[in-house]
């Protein structure tokens, strides 16, 4: 295997010392025009890259941030990681993008990686309802934002969306197309996210004089296209089926709607259906999800910008105060939910 380039071989084949070759990689306008060609040339042939990691130990501080969501092949964590990237590279760090696949034993190894790391921080959607992973990594010391998530008994920033308000939006929207009977294809009831859209639903029912048995819920063990496809096959085979189904989040809901197509029952005049992200592939379905919105872009980046805002005032004479940031939801109506009743 071959040998590394090191500073020193850089040193020796651009013939100046070990402190002027640093000097042109940390503080080029101090090197002579002339001297700094040689040494950038010498790397250039040589192809030495610096270490990283032997950087941040001088330093005492990294330039990556750990950013861990519960599912990357859910678009709608994709667009956070994307709004997180984006204020990260402005800050001249990267990101380090981890998926816990909604498992806490995942999660808990992810973290443990974060902290060997040294990273500079941790953007993390939680997948251990208990607390215990977040426990276990504060102490550590690594600044930490929760996103997607309201930091409830916690003193660290989160950044949200009002989940009660979401869940409200979509199940007044079906009400008012005159829909009594309401399923709830819900996602693991452990996630704070999948109770507090329950928790909304319910309270656009009560306001429309209707109790909790209007809304039939179908629990799923997992957020995906797959889960949504499996509980489509348990709605259908209900006896009393509901007019409309709430999904938990857009997958769920693109699920169900291919159930119902495999079925061939006509969507919306069959069943109504509204979702939950709006992904880009909801607008792109066969039949056009309607979906309550989360500005997962948004969200990304706000909690990145906290982040470093944390991260920047240790050490610093500036203090910084924890907040809890909570977005609201869009309720973006298409054909999926426009049925005449």
């Amino acid at each position: 295997m071959a040998q590394s380039v090191g500073i020193k071989d850089v040193a020796r084949a651009a013939g100046v010392s070990v402190g002027t070759v640093s000097n042109v990689i940390n503080r080029p306008d101090t090197v002579a025009v002339e001297t700094r060609a040689r040494v950038l040339s010498a790397i250039d042939r040589l192809g030495y890259v610096r270490s990283e990691s032997a950087r941040q130990l001088r330093a005492g501080r990294s330039r990556i941030m750990g950013l861990l969501v519960l599912d990357m092949g859910n678009p709608f964590f994709v667009d956070v990681a994307r709004g997180a990237e984006r204020a990260a590279r402005e800050a001249g760090l990267g990101v380090m993008v981890c998926n816990s696949a909604q498992s806490p034993g995942e999660e808990a190894e992810y973290l443990s990686l974060f902290a060997e790391q040294r990273v500079r921080g941790v953007l993390l959607t939680p997948a251990d309802a208990t607390g215990r992973n977040i426990e276990a990594f504060r102490r550590h010391n690594i600044p930490f934002v929760l996103v997607d998530r309201v930091a409830e008994g916690t003193t660290e920033c989160s950044v949200s969306v009002d989940d009660v308000a979401g869940g409200a939006l979509a199940v007044r929207h079906l009400v008012d197309a005159g829909h009594r009977h309401i399923a709830y294809v819900s996602g693991p009831p452990g996630l704070n996210q999948v109770r507090d859209r329950r928790t909304g639903a319910l309270g656009a029912l009560a306001e429309a004089g209707l109790g909790p048995e209007a809304l039939r819920e179908l629990p799923t063990e997992r957020l995906d296209v797959a889960a949504g496809r499996d509980a489509g096959a348990r709605l259908l085979g209900l006896a009393d089926r509901p007019t409309a189904v709430f999904c938990a989040n857009d997958l769920l809901a693109l699920g169900v709607l291919q159930a119902m197509y495999a079925a061939g029952v006509a969507v919306p005049d069959d069943l109504a259906i509204v979702g939950y992200d709006d992904i880009e592939f909801a607008a792109a379905a066969a039949v056009p999800l309607t979906s309550v919105r989360q500005p997962a872009v948004t969200m990304g980046a706000m909690a990145a910008e906290l982040l470093l805002e944390e991260t920047e005032s240790e050490g610093a004479d500036r203090t910084h105060t924890h907040r809890r940031v909570v977005l609201q939801p869009e309720l973006v109506v298409r054909r999926s939910s426009l049925s005449a009743r």
